[in-house]
Formats: structure tokens, C-alpha cells, sequence
């Protein structure tokens, strides 16, 4: 008889166990899950070194500590983050699927994207550059540009920017990557390559290139990084609260000189929420 109670006993414990568990794996209010199944997925680049790498060592880079941080703003740790690959061609329609909570990933706020996504943010004002070779005094200027053989990104406008506004004589000169850009920088193939001054900064920041390449600091745009949510979302409002918890205990600027450091990178000082440039 004793024998059949200590059973019976058992059976109800291991149930009430099973039903916790269960319950444990219930949706929270920021998308995530409760107990130990608790995530949060997260849209960033995967090769853009300084901003949103992945490495055989994980994943790095200023947008992803800026997501991080948000992230454990939210209540996650950065074990509990699931981080996807966010296209820039994609990034809409991830947010508007749902595949990510959000995305920090180069994502400038623009009113065509506002149309189909919130923002929060801006979190850093970059601005569209070139990058020159160290040794190089020639171009001062984008007019200097005339006649250079200045490098971009198949697909990116940066460069059409510069030939159409600044120095129409510029020799476009079209490469698949901007690691390949680089290289024919450093070997005299290309005088300039241009695109934002924070993915520059992030390219010529690798092991590699350090004390190589400097940037010319022309300031030609103004690019309002924002964190894109799906319009509507809630998430908008916590994460401006964590971005300016970030500026305030000094964590933005740590991220900065971690990230863009090595390339000399004079950035501009941590926007305020709500505040674009145009």
C-alpha cells in the first residue's frame, strides 16, 4: 500500500512539472518567450566589418553592440538573441513579416521607408565619404575627385552621387565588394572609394588595412541610422528609452572607439531621439 501511494505521489509531481514547463514557454509582451526558452531575433549585416560581422567567433561590430544593449534594455541576454542576416533589399519586408523584432543594420531613415516601418533612433549620423590612401594629399576636396578613378559597390549610388553633383570628370569604377574596392585602393588601381564614412571607417578599421587608408572627411550627406521596427510596433518607445540610457552611461562611445577607432573616425556626437537630419 505504502509502495502505491509514493507512486501516486510521484505521478502528480511529474505532471505539475510537465504543466510548468509548458507554461514556461509562453509569448511575453516584447515578443520573446518566458523561462528558459525566452529569445528575442534580431535583423543585422553579416559583412560589414565594424558595424555587423559575422565571425567564426561570433558576431560584431557597432550596430551589434547597439543592439545588444537594446536587447538587454528589453530584458534578454545576449545568449538569448537569435541574430539574422538583414539584406539591405530585405529589410522591409522582414519587418513587416515579422521574421526579426527589429533591425540595426545600416538602416538610414528615409520618408519612403517611414511609409512601411517605424523607426527609432537615430543612433549615429553618418555621413557619405571617401577613402583615400594615407600617403595621398592630392584630393582635398570632392572636386579633386575629376578625373580619379573613384570606386563603389555594384548596385550602390554613392559614387553616381559624386560623378552627377561634385566632379563629373570622375572615372567610376564598379567592384562587386568593397573588400575588393579596398584592395584596388592599396594597390593603385583606384584613387577614392566612397559610401557611408562609418562603413568606410569599418573597412579600413581591419587588422589588415590599419595605418593604409584615411578618410577625407567631406561630409557630402547626411545618413540617420535608425533601429526599424513594424509599424505600429510598441517596441518603437522602449527602444528610444534604451538608446538614450546607452548615450548617457557612456556606453554609445565606447561602442564608437571600440568599432571605428583604428581608422581615425571623427564622429559626430550621439543624435538625439526623434532627432534626422536632412
Amino acid at each position: 500500500m505504502k509502495l502505491r501511494k509514493v507512486t501516486a505521489v510521484s505521478a502528480t509531481v511529474f505532471a505539475l512539472a510537465l504543466t510548468a514547463t509548458a507554461c514556461g514557454g509562453d509569448k511575453n509582451d516584447d515578443g520573446g518567450s518566458s523561462g528558459g526558452s525566452k529569445k528575442i531575433t534580431i535583423g543585422i549585416k553579416f559583412d560589414q566589418p565594424g558595424l555587423g560581422q559575422k565571425t567564426p567567433n561570433g558576431y560584431s561590430g557597432f550596430d551589434v553592440d547597439i543592439a545588444t544593449y537594446v536587447a538587454k534594455k528589453l530584458g534578454y541576454d545576449e545568449n538569448q538573441i537569435e541574430w539574422k542576416e538583414s539584406k539591405s533589399a530585405d529589410r522591409e519586408t522582414m519587418l513587416q513579416r515579422g521574421d526579426v523584432e527589429f533591425i540595426a543594420a545600416t538602416y538610414s531613415i528615409t520618408p519612403q521607408r517611414e511609409e512601411k516601418v517605424d523607426f527609432a533612433g537615430p543612433y549615429l549620423l553618418a555621413h557619405q565619404d571617401v577613402l583615400v590612401r594615407a600617403d595621398d594629399d592630392s584630393i582635398k576636396s570632392p572636386e579633386d575627385l575629376n578625373s580619379k578613378n573613384l570606386c563603389s559597390v555594384t548596385g550602390s549610388t554613392s559614387a553616381q552621387n559624386v560623378k552627377n553633383d561634385l566632379a563629373p570628370k570622375a572615372n567610376l569604377q564598379k567592384y562587386p565588394t568593397y573588400s575588393a574596392c579596398l584592395n584596388g585602393l592599396q594597390n593603385g588601381a583606384i584613387d577614392a572609394l566612397t559610401t557611408d564614412d562609418s562603413i568606410l571607417a569599418g573597412y579600413a578599421s581591419q587588422s589588415q588595412f590599419k595605418g593604409k587608408f584615411k578618410l577625407a572627411g567631406f561630409k557630402m550627406t547626411n545618413e540617420n541610422y535608425g533601429i526599424g521596427v513594424k509599424k505600429g510596433s510598441d517596441l518603437k518607445a522602449k527602444i528610444n528609452e534604451a538608446l538614450e540610457a546607452m548615450v548617457a552611461d557612456g556606453s554609445w562611445q565606447k561602442a564608437v572607439d571600440a568599432n571605428f577607432g583604428p581608422a581615425n573616425y571623427k564622429n559626430e556626437p550621439a543624435p538625439k531621439v526623434g532627432d534626422v537630419k536632412s
